[in-house]
Parts: structure tokens; C-alpha cells; sequence
């Protein structure tokens, strides 16, 4: 019988985070998959427990989730950890998972510390619609039409950013979106010194001009305001009438599809499609 894949989030920064279902996972796993060995070493030694670690990051996902994929079919369970928040998501673990998918394995998420919505849910921007879009290119132009693609998202849109990258991402985002965008920047999340400045695009980039950028970020930018679109007049309707009727259709029914299309009075619709 194989295995499973389960995938276990672990703290974003406040080890004291990690569940209890987690930690139980990572106890019973026949092996982990860790981002970096290193960071999950440390996790574990603060749990107490001794687990065979494969190292599976961007670089040699293709090689090593080959691997990891056949040893589950042989019967091994394997748990996969990224170095924080949840795996797979903005992370390597997509790959694997998919591997997985197309190989017949279940795969397990289980509930755990997530960046992104910890991010949106204390940052005072709209929650009730939202995008990801996880960290932007450092190439320049790519970074650009990113942005540009984003231009009229009328969603909350969240991104990672590392501080030395911080300020050329605010610019590019005031020169498309607007330098009076609100904004909310969340870093050093579950930490110490975890803050959250409430500002606009324009004000985060005259603070950290003069305050130099720490920690890791996670960006949340208010989305762009829908367009009002121009209220439809009587010539609007008596031209829309006139299209319908060209095409056959009755002049009752014209004028009903008509003051449907614009919002507009049938009585108004009518009376202009007489004039």
C-alpha cells in the first residue's frame, strides 16, 4: 500500500505556534521533506524529535520529488515542511504536490500558520475578497507588467517582499497604482517585534527613505476603486431601441431589453425612441 503526503505548516516566527495534530505528524512521518535542513533541524530539536531529513528546495525539486513520490508508493509516509508558514503555497512543495496528485497519492494539509491571511486579518484593508501574488520579480520590467496587470484589481492584493527589495517595490507600485494606494505593511509577523504600518504608498515610501527596512514584509494594498460608469441618457435609449428594432425585434420588446441595458424608466426608453 503507499504512503501519504502529509503537508505540515510550521510557525511563521513564534515556534510556540506549532499544533499539536503538527507535532504528532512530524512524530509519526517515516521521513520529512524540509525546504531547508537547517531551519527544520532547529524546529524539531525545540520538539525533541529525531527524524531522517530530505532536503527538497527549488533548485533540486525535480530530482529529489521523483525520489520522494516513489518512496511514498513503496509504503513510507513523508511530511513536508517549509522553512515557515505553510507548505506549497508561494513554495517549492506546489511541485510535489502535484507529483503526488498525478502519482494516486493522498495528500494531507493540515491546518497550521499561514503568512498571508495572519497578514490580511490585522492589516485593516477589505477581507472579504483578496488576491495573492506572492512575491514580485527583481527583474525591473517583469516586476512592471506584474504590477501593470493589477492596475483596476478591485481586490485586496498581498505580497511577500524582503527588505532590500522593499523600497524599488513601493515605488514601481505608487507609479502604477497611485502614491495615495493605502497600504499596509506587516513585518517580523508572531514575532517580537512584529508591526503593522497602516499608510499609503506614498507615505511607506517617505518612512523607510528615512528608516531603513528589517525583517521580511508582507504587503497588503487596498484594490482600485471601480469606475463609476456615466449614467445612460434618453438619446443612449433611442439609439439602443433603434439597434434592437434593425435586427427584428418588436418595439415593445426593444424598449424593454433597452431600459434593462441602461437602467433607465421603460416609459423614458419609449418616449425616446418615438422622438
Amino acid at each position: 500500500m503507499p504512503g501519504m503526503l502529509y503537508l505540515v505548516p510550521t510557525p511563521i516566527g513564534n515556534l510556540g505556534d506549532i499544533s499539536q495534530r503538527c507535532r504528532e505528524t512530524l512524530e509519526q512521518a517515516d521521513f520529512i521533506a524540509a525546504e531547508d535542513t537547517r531551519v527544520s533541524l532547529k524546529l524539531l530539536h525545540y520538539l525533541g524529535i529525531k527524524k531522517s531529513l530530505v532536503s527538497y528546495f527549488e533548485h533540486n525539486k525535480a530530482q529529489k520529488g521523483e525520489m520522494i513520490v516513489q518512496r511514498i508508493l513503496e509504503g513510507e509516509t513523508c511530511a513536508l515542511v517549509s522553512d515557515a508558514g505553510s507548505p506549497a503555497i508561494s513554495d517549492p512543495g506546489e511541485e510535489l504536490v502535484k507529483q503526488c496528485a498525478e502519482a494516486g497519492i493522498t495528500v494531507c494539509a493540515i491546518p497550521g500558520p499561514c503568512a498571508v491571511i495572519t497578514a490580511l486579518s490585522i492589516s485593516g484593508q477589505a477581507t472579504g475578497r483578496f488576491c495573492f501574488e506572492g512575491f514580485l520579480s527583481t527583474a525591473k520590467k517583469s516586476r512592471k507588467e506584474h504590477l501593470e496587470s493589477l492596475r483596476r484589481e478591485p481586490r485586496t492584493m498581498i505580497f511577500y517582499e524582503a527588505p532590500h527589495k522593499l523600497l524599488n517595490t513601493l515605488e514601481d507600485m505608487a507609479e502604477v497604482f497611485g502614491a495615495d494606494r493605502p497600504i499596509s505593511l506587516c513585518r517580523e509577523l508572531t514575532k517580537l517585534h512584529e508591526e503593522v504600518v497602516r499608510t499609503t504608498l506614498g507615505g511607506a515610501i517617505e518612512l523607510y527613505q528615512d528608516q531603513p527596512p528589517k525583517g521580511e514584509f508582507v504587503l497588503v494594498v487596498a484594490g482600485a476603486v471601480p469606475e463609476e460608469k456615466a449614467a445612460a441618457t434618453p438619446e443612449d435609449a433611442a439609439r439602443r431601441v433603434a439597434e434592437l428594432m434593425e435586427k427584428g425585434i418588436s418595439r415593445k420588446d426593444a424598449v424593454k431589453q433597452a431600459a434593462t441595458e441602461l437602467d433607465l424608466p421603460k416609459n423614458i426608453v419609449y418616449d425616446a425612441s418615438l422622438r
